[in-house]
């Protein structure tokens, strides 16, 4: 099984076959130890499987070496790969750039429909002197609530600082502690 191994590992890229290729062996003359005390069906299937996997290993990184990528079209081996080469998906950029036609196909149509409708509504004119006081009071209203706020902050982290937290632990029942 191992010369098989090494006969196959010859598909792979060398760059591939140097970075991997002893590691793989290893791996493969570890398990083949241990499947050696199996029956003749089991050590079957784990020749199949073991096979099946280094040729479509082998072609991944033939494809991948081709392509640069792992998403090959026909062949899909993204799902096994162990190295990831992108955050989001492919797709994301397609969805992206149909998003960004649709709000430029909105925004377009919001400008033809306000060219067509006459303009019936009349000019804002200036603030009145009602609506200004309204915002200064509101502007006050936040300004004595950030004030209050860090008031009440100030006064119980002082209560905290002093122990006062204390009481509510303190057992009148159980008398005196001695030596106080």
């Amino acid at each position: 099984m191992l010369t098989l191994y090494r006969v196959l590992l010859r598909f792979y890229p060398a760059a591939y076959r140097c970075e991997f290729g002893g590691e793989m062996m290893d791996v493969l003359s570890d398990v083949q130890g241990e499947i050696r005390k199996k029956n003749a069906m089991t050590r079957i299937f784990f020749a199949m499987r073991e096979t099946g996997g280094l040729l479509s290993g082998a072609l991944q990184e033939r494809l991948r070496g081709v392509t640069g990528s792992y998403d090959n079209g026909i062949f899909s081996f993204r799902r096994f790969a162990m190295k990831s080469e992108f955050r989001f998906p492919k797709t994301t950029v397609g969805l992206m750039m149909a998003t960004l036609a649709g709000v430029m196909l909105a925004i377009e149509k919001a400008r033809a429909i306000s060219a067509s409708v006459p303009h019936l509504n009349p000019l804002v004119g200036p603030i009145n002197s009602v609506q200004a006081a309204v915002a200064q009071t509101m502007l006050g209203v936040l300004a004595w609530a950030i004030v209050s706020g860090a008031i009440g902050w100030g006064i119980l982290y002082a209560l905290r600082r002093t122990g006062i937290q204390q009481l509510s632990q303190m057992n009148p029942a159980a008398g005196p502690r001695p030596g106080k």
